[in-house]
């Protein structure tokens, strides 16, 4: 157990029976999925599913777990730097992850319908109707609660004017 553990927890059989939000799972030898506290999924590339010590997994695991739930934010960006920083200081042997499942990406991009049909002078529920979509997925589209795909994306975009395109970051 390392220096932060240490700190938070009495003992290592402490910090082993303690339930983190985060939820980590061997995928296969390589990759492990972990479900951080708001739901959203995160793949990080480390190869505890090759070690044979079933306790050795658990407690790979497990620190994964408290990396997650210690670093846990709305600003991902923010966080998986954190996670990066704090999984090579806690001793995980990991090579990468995910950037998630794009909640960041939703908030940005309902907030942009957001603000374009708030210009265009536009009710959310007559965009609703405009676009046969209902007004309560709607209000989730615009804060970014709700994942749509393209053909409500594109609904969405030419009721208002727009086109989709891909762009740079």
């Amino acid at each position: 157990m390392n220096k932060e553990h240490k700190k938070k927890f009495a003992s290592e059989k402490e910090f082993l029976a303690f339930e983190f939000k985060s939820k980590a799972r061997i995928i296969d030898d390589k990759m492990v999925e972990v479900i951080a506290p708001d739901g959203e999924v995160f793949s990080v590339l480390a190869p505890i599913g090759i070690y044979t010590n079933e306790e050795t997994r658990h407690y790979q695991l497990h620190v994964i777990e408290y990396v997650f739930d210690k670093n846990f934010s709305d600003d991902k960006e923010l966080m998986t730097h954190n996670i990066w920083k704090d999984l090579f200081l806690n001793r995980v042997s990991f090579m990468g992850m995910s950037p998630g499942d794009k909640q960041g990406e939703r908030t940005r991009i309902g907030k942009k319908i957001r603000q374009i049909r708030e210009e265009k002078g536009i009710e959310g529920k007559d965009l609703a109707r405009l676009t046969n979509i209902d007004a309560a997925n709607l209000s989730r589209i615009e804060r970014g609660k709700y994942s749509v795909g393209l053909d409500i994306l594109s609904k969405l975009a030419s009721a208002l004017g727009y086109h989709i395109d891909i762009v740079p970051n």
